[in-house]
């Protein structure tokens, strides 16, 4: 009998496990007939109703401040309604009296609600122009003053920056997610080049948020709810005062190395 020469089998390798993934924690069934038959419809009742019964306020609201509230409460009741606490850290020792721009590492669907909710103060959110096209949603973002940029034509984002830079040297702070979309597999992913222009241009302090266990809770492309613990952990404020455009790309190591360490420390610790 003939043995074949190099036909060894390749090594299996295990799946990588997420980042923040409860050791022995399972979700089988249960969990997906909780999630697809009670959460996801109730998150889509919440949008629905909130969302039109913000619509007369939002047509005499240029400002926005009257559709925060509707944001946060719908945020609330998603909050509530997915059982998943969350402690939040660092945020005691952020002056909130100043206005900066919040850099928050974006891993879920779920991560808006969590920041609405835990962020005591107005704000408003940097966004792309693909979600202009979800019904209700695209609406509520357009008419309550968030700031929408076009990726693909940055020109026409001019007004948009303008208006920004405008409303963070009044006081309002700024939420921007500096990756761009949503993380595929819960790594914090390459900074955006000129992420930070606006804090640049305001000269405003930049800090870092990082939201853990958000994508273990709701990854990309799907809609099973996994309840669990979460964090929303926040750095030590970054200053722009005196930087030039030519600083952008130092700004951005900076700050996105200051996420990772807040992102990945609990997970160090424990290893």
């Amino acid at each position: 009998m003939q043995v074949e020469q190099g036909t060894e089998a390749a090594p299996v390798v295990a799946p990588r496990q997420s980042p923040h993934a409860i050791p022995g924690k399972k979700y089988g069934w249960l969990s997906r007939l909780r999630s697809y038959l009670i959460l996801d419809p109730l998150i889509w009742l919440y949008t629905l109703v909130l969302g039109l019964l913000a619509l007369p306020g939002g047509m005499f609201d240029p400002s926005g401040r009257r559709l925060h509230w509707f944001s946060r409460a719908w945020s609330w009741l998603i909050m509530k309604t997915i059982l998943s606490p969350v402690k939040v850290t660092g945020l005691d020792k952020i002056d909130m009296s100043k206005p900066h721009v919040y850099a928050v590492n974006h891993a879920s669907a779920m991560d808006i609600p969590v920041l609405y909710v835990h962020l005591p103060f107005q704000f408003r959110i940097v966004f792309k122009k693909e979600l202009l096209a979800y019904p209700v949603v695209g609406w509520q973002l357009k008419r309550s003053g968030q700031v929408c940029i076009d990726q693909q034509k940055p020109t026409n984002s001019i007004a948009a920056i303008r208006s920004a830079v405008k409303s963070l040297k009044a006081g309002m702070p700024l939420v921007i997610y500096p990756e761009g979309g949503r993380t595929p597999d819960g790594e914090i992913k390459p900074f955006l080049p000129g992420a930070f222009f606006l804090a640049i241009k305001a000269q405003v302090d930049i800090v870092p948020v990082a939201l853990v266990g958000t994508y273990e809770l709701l990854p990309m492309d799907t809609y099973h709810i996994k309840c669990r613990p979460l964090e929303m952990r926040v750095g030590e404020p970054i200053s722009t005062v005196g930087l030039k455009m030519r600083d952008l790309e130092a700004v951005s190591e900076k700050v996105r190395k200051a996420m990772e360490e807040l992102y990945y420390g609990a997970a160090s610790q424990s290893a």
